[in-house]
């Protein structure tokens, strides 16, 4: 057995999937970091998510990647080295990894570059990029490399990505900025609009995940909301439900509704004619939110199915690339990203 390390990295705005050959997904953690006035980090993933909200001022919980790209370079080197470290041990020291991250598509060079040379600075051997869809389709099973077309959306926390592949290669995409977060957003908007409540992130996560939905439920459902009232300025405790709570989805939902009708209109009418007998297949964990499947199934005309595992798609994707690297390499799917001159 190969002593060294192959790694798959999802490095997602949300959270960060770690993908060891031999192991599978061995770390599934918050992309936040906590850290102090002089930029030491106190506590990573999960444990600095609780922290979120709740940190004195002299503590700071952030998210070192926005919209599906790093927005603090320093920040999201020491998470990463810290989630390498956790996952590795000491083998780190005495091997270093070859590692595949995903981006998404719609990525620039500059930002492409920001994420080789954190890989390279956690002292990575190889470094190979390959984009979200991609990695989501085969995460989800399907054989790109067929020449039939295939559809994937994948929704995570900061982009969705949506390919149309055929041949190993993405023939037409759109990456937007418009994903979970956004969802997220839309309810911490509409609490303060509507009811004149302050809630934080987690609170607006916990809704979303709950009661979040962008269909009518047939039998509606409710939660209790805490944040604190705008008016009075004192804590609050309110019932709301989904069927309430839609109407501030709308805005998120079209926006990716309207990028799927985009690709769809580029597709090359071959391509269409398979994505109608085969259907869409939606990935990520935004995809989870109530009725989205639906929604874009009644918008689209196609049929649209959720993949088995959405969370982990890309993780999955990303782990079976590097682990049939040499496969991958010549099918044209990833490159070998040249290290940077010292």
């Amino acid at each position: 057995m190969a002593l060294g390390l192959d790694i798959g990295i999802d490095l997602g705005t949300s959270s960060v999937l770690l993908y060891v050959k031999g192991k599978g997904i061995v770390l599934r953690e918050p992309s936040v970091v906590a850290m102090d006035e002089e930029g030491n980090i106190l506590a990573v993933g999960e444990e600095a998510r609780r922290m979120m909200g709740r940190t004195p001022g002299n503590i700071t919980a952030v998210r070192p990647l926005r919209d599906g790209v790093i927005s603090d370079y320093e920040t999201t080197e020491k998470m990463l080295k810290y989630f390498i470290q956790k996952v590795c041990g000491r083998r780190i020291l005495f091997f270093k990894p070859r590692v595949m991250i995903c981006v998404p598509s719609g990525i620039t060079e500059v930002e492409r570059m920001a994420v080789k040379d954190a890989a390279d600075n956690i002292g990575a051997k190889e470094v190979y990029i390959i984009e979200e869809p991609i990695a989501a389709a085969i995460g989800a099973g399907l054989d790109i490399s067929k020449p039939y077309g295939s559809m994937v959306v994948d929704i995570g926390g900061g982009t969705t990505d949506i390919a149309v592949m055929s041949l190993g290669g993405i023939v037409t995409s759109r990456s937007i900025k418009i994903a979970g977060d956004k969802f997220d957003e839309a309810i911490i908007r509409y609490m303060r609009k509507k009811h004149s409540m302050l809630i934080g992130e987690r609170m607006a996560e916990e809704m979303k995940m709950r009661i979040g939905t962008v269909y009518p439920l047939e039998e509606d459902i409710t939660m209790n909301v805490r944040g604190r009232n705008l008016v009075l300025g004192l804590p609050r405790t309110i019932e709301i439900s989904a069927n309430n709570l839609m109407e501030c989805f709308d805005e998120p939902a079209s926006n990716i509704v309207d990028a799927i009708r985009y690709v769809l209109e580029r597709t090359p009418p071959e391509l269409a004619a398979d994505i109608s007998d085969r259907g869409v297949i939606l990935t990520g964990g935004g995809s989870l939110i109530n009725g989205l499947d639906k929604l874009i199934a009644d918008k689209t005309g196609l049929d649209v199915i959720v993949a088995d595992d959405a969370i982990s798609c890309v993780a999955l994707g990303t782990g079976e690339a590097i682990n049939d690297i040499d496969k991958i390499i010549k099918a044209k799917i990833v490159k070998l990203e040249q290290k940077k001159r010292k």
